[in-house]
């Protein structure tokens, strides 16, 4: 039987056009990574900066199910470099899985490396403990649980809302387990606001501005569950918007402002952008039409899919066609039952979808799916995607941006293998260095 080395070496040989560095990040993603005990963090009293989970679990088990990993946290992320493999510097988002065939451990000389089928692949460095997460709000909340930094620091993610409205088996994304996650860390006795005050936003970035003396952060996000009535009286543009409104007004220009929220009619996405995000994520999640309405019935019910594209490219009249960048989770195209059961026929529905957007100047981006256990699709799809999926997505990616003429969006940090910070998917990893405007950071 082939085992897990046997295999990303297999798509290297196969997929050359990928780095390499890529091929073992995707397989991260999409499959977890285990933690020595002696690899995990002290929460925010130690060295290491610890996973926020910023919005969703991004785990293989529930809380209760990881053991001293959900006491002690594992850090925010990894960057991997050197081994046999000799990986250039790589920034990989942690999913923890305690049954993946990667290990983060000590090696026999006391340095972290990852191990994969028992063997050293890769030294493994831990994201610093930042001096602003060592501050407190004035009312005790720590500056990670109301703004926590993610992409080796580069992303400010301020998940101002934490669940979803569209809620239950007949309106929740298949995939997603933002609600399920908010129930288990106020079942944890975990800090997790509902709904986070716009004060105590601007009080952590104040925080943030005033020690990140290097400047290492760039962008904000704001985002959270979607709104499809009010929250604090307000709809889904006003809400978040006042959010953008205040820290423009505080710190102009100090970040890319950035909102993922859903596809909104244009006089709302003018709002936002009158309210000063300059970048727009109105998330269209899974290409195929059959597979958006299964996989995201509240979306379909209350937008519908056409409905949906059509808001996108609307949207594109408002911050120009390269300041919308919609997601799509990469991987869920192959869930069964109702998934594409052939790598070749998700491949070409995806490529559809990117090349319907990228054709008219709009670049989509994606995060790898991590199949979290609370939900229909986790459940039913433990093992997530082939990697092959993965693999061949990036190269289709890669060769969809330039036959159309597309550098890397902007607000993602810098492109290139050893370069790239984006953390929870591999395509900012596969694009060329000098396709990054120097503007953009």
């Amino acid at each position: 039987m082939q085992n897990r080395t046997d295999l990303i070496e297999d798509l290297m040989a196969r997929f050359p056009g990928v780095p390499k560095e890529a091929v073992i990040k995707e397989d991260l993603l999409r499959g977890g990574m285990a933690f020595d005990d002696s690899a995990l963090t002290d929460n925010e009293d130690g060295e290491v900066k610890p996973k926020s989970y910023f919005i969703f679990s991004f785990d293989h088990r529930t809380l209760p199910e990881l053991g001293t990993a959900a006491l002690r946290r594992p850090p925010e992320e990894v960057v991997l470099t050197g081994g046999p493999y000799d990986l250039r510097r790589t920034v990989v988002s942690v999913r923890t899985n305690p049954d993946s065939p990667y290990r983060v451990q000590a090696d026999a000389d006391g340095a972290l490396r990852l191990f994969l089928d028992g063997r050293p692949i890769a030294d493994v460095g831990l994201p610093p403990m930042p001096e602003y997460y060592r501050h407190t709000l004035g009312n005790g909340k720590s500056v990670m649980e109301v703004a926590p930094t993610i992409q080796w620091g580069y992303l400010i993610y301020l998940t101002v809302f934490r669940v979803c409205q569209y809620f239950g088996a007949k309106e929740e994304c298949q995939y997603c387990d933002i609600n399920h996650n908010w129930r288990q860390h106020k079942a944890a006795g975990r800090p997790y606001t509902g709904v986070k005050p716009v004060e105590e936003v601007l009080e952590a970035m104040e925080i943030i501005d005033r020690h990140d003396t290097l400047g290492a952060s760039r962008a904000y996000t704001l985002t959270g569950g979607s709104v499809t009535s009010k929250v604090d009286g307000l709809g889904e543009a006003d809400f978040y918007g006042r959010y953008a409104k205040a820290i423009e007004e505080r710190f102009p220009g100090r970040w890319i402002g950035k909102v993922v929220a859903q596809a909104l009619p244009r006089e709302d996405v003018q709002r936002f952008h009158d309210y000063g995000i300059r970048i727009y994520h109105p998330n269209y999640e899974v290409w195929d039409k059959r597979l958006f309405e299964l996989y995201c019935p509240g979306k379909e019910r209350y937008v519908g899919r056409e409905e949906w594209h059509r808001r996108i490219l609307e949207s594109a009249e408002v911050f120009g066609p390269r300041n919308v960048i919609p997601n799509f989770v990469a991987g869920v195209e192959m869930a069964a039952p109702f998934g594409f059961t052939t790598v070749n026929e998700a491949i070409e529905s995806t490529t559809e979808g990117l090349e319907y957007f990228m054709s008219r100047g709009i670049t989509p981006r994606f995060t790898t799916w991590c199949p979290e256990p609370t939900t229909p699709l986790g459940k039913t799809n433990p093992q997530g995607a082939p990697l092959e999926y993965h693999i061949r997505l990036l190269e289709a990616y890669q060769a969809t941006m330039e036959r159309n003429g597309l550098t890397s969006p902007p607000g993602y940090g810098p492109p290139g293998a050893g370069n790239a910070v984006f953390s929870v998917s591999s395509f900012m990893d596969c694009l060329p260095p000098e396709t990054a405007p120097a503007a953009t950071g």
